[in-house]
């Protein structure tokens, strides 16, 4: 597993890494309020970050259990995303758009 995060990176460059995506991410869900597939990629790119920390503490720690986790974190997000895509089509099916701001009424 070594091999893997290599010798010369430390703890401290992965919770960077990790730090700069959910920036990004965040960046993403604040700046685009109109397209719903940039909000989901947003949410999609946060929950990586939590991976990589979790991963990156687990192996610090030698404990197996944060990648535990982001096993229950991907099955989340596979389900999220699953959900999120259908539930877009039906809208855009129904509506003709994707838009946000026209999205936001109930049709009654």
């Amino acid at each position: 597993m070594s091999e893997f995060f290599g010798a010369g990176l430390a703890l401290g460059h992965y919770l960077a890494l990790g730090a700069v995506l959910f920036c990004i991410s965040v960046a993403g869900i604040f700046l685009n309020r109109k397209n719903v597939i940039v909000l989901l990629m947003s949410i999609e790119l946060m929950l990586l970050a939590v991976n990589i920390n979790f991963v990156a503490f687990s192996r610090q720690l030698a404990d197996p259990a944060g990648q535990v986790f982001v096993f229950f974190i991907l099955t989340v997000a596979a389900a999220e995303a699953a959900i999120g895509l259908a539930i877009l089509v039906t809208l855009f099916r129904n509506r003709r758009t994707i838009n946000v701001a026209e999205i936001d009424t109930m049709k009654g």
